[in-house]
């Protein structure tokens, strides 16, 4: 029987050609989706000044949190789709993602609906005063208006991948980044409007993006299809279950966020909120290309894994780590050399207290980014391999353990030590994963044994 297009793509073709095919066109799609990001930023510090820049990075823990229920559920399932493919079991994995997209819209609709309920008491809960809290009231209840929709964007990008379209996954974000920008100049430029505009504009180019990858699949021209969806715990644990590492870090990491921006008011105010949301911006460059790396190759890895092709697991994960431990290394150093060009990008020179505060926090920052790509690649990798528990202890301690013990920790330097959370998160954890990751032979031997037996 002659192969299907993700069996010919996932199983046939050479780990280094596939990482070529692969991974970096998904890398370039999360670099394109994260530039927007950046960009929007960039303007809402020009155009509407530095308490508006505060503004988001008080609001941004809770955008992410609204999209994190349904991450993962696009995660959670991708894995088993990905393996179900792998097996030959195409009406399963055809059922599974049916299932979630209708999971996915439902859990939109709900978290959505409570963040624009609460906005204005989670940001006076926060210490946030009167001319931050309307700016991310504003910013936040417009995310939450679009929710159902705009919470498929990542779910329906693995989709893509999984169905062996590369190229479309790339092509959906970089429509997604350049209607984004262009409703951006549109609304916040152009018509002079405030915040909830910029907000406006993200949510459209997301929407418009998610609504022309669906029409790909709706049209029945993918190996996934829809069918009639069919749910059932077992198939609910195992989405929670793929899923919940990418939901933990996700959830655990803003909760910290919080904390982080709680303490940062109660020290420096709203400039040093505008300081970490530089360093968050930064962190969402680099990111997202370790990500769209792992990311884009993950579905191989699960089909490979499935398919019970080890050898071509371990190829394929050797390109993921050397390219990540590249990436990081770039760009700390990058960081660490040229800290007031990024703090520029974001906010005029002539707040001379922002750009004092930046440039230290950011030169301590840059170890960090040095060190992520150990943790980011492990994880993926466990996730990928149905190994949930090895990833969420990844997730859970780089996203809230670690960061909570070391605010403890360097709360009494003041808020330096702030600064000096990330790159010791990063050293733990990539500590922890060394470990995790001197337990993949024996994984592998079990599973050799299972297939044998």
């Amino acid at each position: 029987m002659p192969m299907d297009t993700t069996e010919k793509l996932f199983l046939g073709t050479k780990p280094g050609h596939l990482f070529f095919r692969a991974a970096i066109p998904g890398a370039l799609g999360m670099l394109a989706s994260s530039l927007y990001y950046l960009l929007e930023a960039i303007l809402v510090g020009r155009v509407l000044g530095a308490e508006a820049f505060a503004s988001i990075n008080l609001a941004m823990p809770f955008v992410i949190i609204n999209f994190a229920v349904s991450d993962m559920i696009g995660v959670g399932s991708s894995v088993p789709i990905a393996i179900k493919l792998g097996r030959g079991e195409k009406e399963e994995a055809n059922s599974i993602f049916s299932s979630a997209i209708v999971m996915i819209v439902a859990a939109g609709i709900l978290t959505g609906s409570l963040l624009y309920i609460t906005a204005p008491s989670l940001f006076a809960l926060m210490g946030a005063d009167e001319h931050l809290i309307p700016y991310a009231v504003d910013y936040l209840r417009m995310y939450a208006r679009f929710s159902p929709l705009t919470t498929l964007v990542f779910a329906v990008d693995n989709y893509l991948r999984i169905c062996g379209k590369i190229r479309g996954s790339l092509m959906m974000n970089i429509f997604m980044a350049l209607a984004g920008v262009c409703f951006e100049v549109l609304f916040l430029i152009i018509l002079d409007g405030g915040i909830a505009s910029a907000a406006m504009g993200t949510c459209l180019g997301m929407s418009s993006a998610v609504l022309a990858a669906l029409s790909f699949f709706v049209r029945g021209k993918l190996n996934l299809r829809f069918r009639v969806p069919k749910f059932h715990l077992s198939l609910i644990k195992t989405i929670v279950s793929c899923g919940m590492p990418t939901f933990l870090s996700n959830v655990s990491g803003r909760i910290i966020s919080i904390i982080m921006n709680v303490l940062l008011l109660s020290m420096g105010g709203a400039d040093a909120v505008s300081v970490y949301g530089i360093i968050m911006s930064a962190d969402g460059v680099v990111m997202p290309l370790l990500y769209g790396t792992c990311d884009a190759l993950q579905p191989s890895v699960g089909y490979n894994w499935g398919a019970r092709r080890f050898d071509r697991v371990g190829a394929i994960e050797k390109y993921c780590f050397g390219t990540g431990a590249v990436i990081s290394l770039l760009f700390g150093i990058f960081l660490f050399f040229f800290p007031d060009f990024a703090v520029t990008l974001f906010i005029e020179e002539g707040n001379t207290n922002i750009h004092t505060l930046g440039i230290a926090a950011l030169r301590i920052s840059a170890f960090a980014f040095i060190i992520r790509w150990v943790a980011v690649c492990t994880q993926a990798f466990m996730s990928a391999i149905e190994k949930p528990l090895y990833a969420a202890s990844i997730s859970v301690s780089a996203a809230f353990i670690f960061p909570l013990i070391l605010i403890v920790v360097f709360n009494p330097i003041g808020i330096n030590g702030i600064w000096l959370n990330l790159p010791g998160t990063s050293l733990m954890t990539a500590l922890l994963a060394l470990v995790i990751l001197s337990r993949y032979r024996k994984i592998v031997n079990t599973e050799k044994n299972c297939q044998n037996s």
